[in-house]
């Protein structure tokens, strides 16, 4: 199971190294990790995501808590929270697929961004699973390589972190 941890903390050097150590000293893998600035230029957001149970995200939610620059931590189920990322894949695309690769492209919501005579880079910003759906379209085209960003998660609703 996959959870999701959201985290405000204070905008400063050294916080990314604390909380990655601490998740390395209780062995735990992180799957995907994003930071960027709130509204407040003091206060960065983290999405962790990683491997395990609801025991696991209440401990972790716990141990995040006890670091000086944590703000505030909240565990996201899937049911609450909206999940995106952001992909860039570059696929073999001889002139005779094109139209093909295009029209999967323009059903899943991706938007082509280079063009050579060989390849076609896509853009692709969604759910993970939305994501692994349209790679599992095009691999068989051939998926030369793949960048993605970390996933980033809100709460649903009127409710926030603050």
């Amino acid at each position: 199971m996959k959870i999701t941890v959201s985290v405000l903390v204070e905008n400063h050097a050294g916080v990314l190294s604390r909380i990655s150590g601490l998740f390395a000293r209780r062995g735990f893998n992180i799957d995907s990790l994003a930071v960027g600035a709130t509204n407040d230029p003091t206060v960065s957001r983290m999405t962790i995501v990683a491997d395990g149970d609801e025991h696991t995200a209440q401990q972790l939610e716990k141990q995040l808590n006890k670091l000086v620059d944590t703000i505030k931590v909240r565990s996201l189920t899937d049911e609450e929270l909206i999940a995106r990322e952001l992909h860039l894949i570059k696929i073999n695309a001889q002139p005779a697929q094109r139209g093909e690769i295009l029209t999967i492209c323009e059903v899943m919501g991706a938007k082509v961004i280079d063009m050579t005579p060989a390849t076609m880079t896509v853009e692709i910003s969604d759910s993970p699973e939305h994501i692994a759906s349209f790679n599992a379209l095009i691999e068989g085209y051939g998926i030369r390589e793949v960048v993605s960003t970390g996933t980033i998660a809100i709460q649903k609703g009127s409710l926030t972190i603050k």
